[in-house]
């Protein structure tokens, strides 16, 4: 019932959320690494920075930043929190893949 409430108030936004959370549901842990792994690799290198500039501004070692960008580890969202800080952007806009 409250589904169905709620869906009515704003069908749209609603219909967004629900097809984004299905398409999620389809994809696999690594296309998802793989995917947020080329997202920092293009934020970084439009700020000009290397893996080793990324590194530093959220004190991690620049091994860590590869195996992200790589897909190889399963970051946190503190992990990706700090590395959206460091590239100034928000978490929200580091995750848009």
């Amino acid at each position: 019932m409250t589904k169905v409430i709620r869906k009515s108030l704003c069908p749209l936004k609603y219909d967004k959320i629900f097809n984004y959370f299905m398409h999620i549901r389809s994809v696999k842990k690594e296309q998802l690494q793989n995917k947020l792994g080329q997202r920092i690799i293009e934020l970084r290198t439009q700020k000009g920075w290397s893996q080793s500039d990324l590194a530093r501004a959220c004190s991690k070692d620049r091994q860590a930043i590869e195996k992200i960008e790589n897909g190889k580890v399963n970051a946190t969202a503190f992990l990706l929190y700090e590395i959206a800080k460091a590239l100034q952007i928000s978490l929200s806009e580091l995750v848009n893949i």
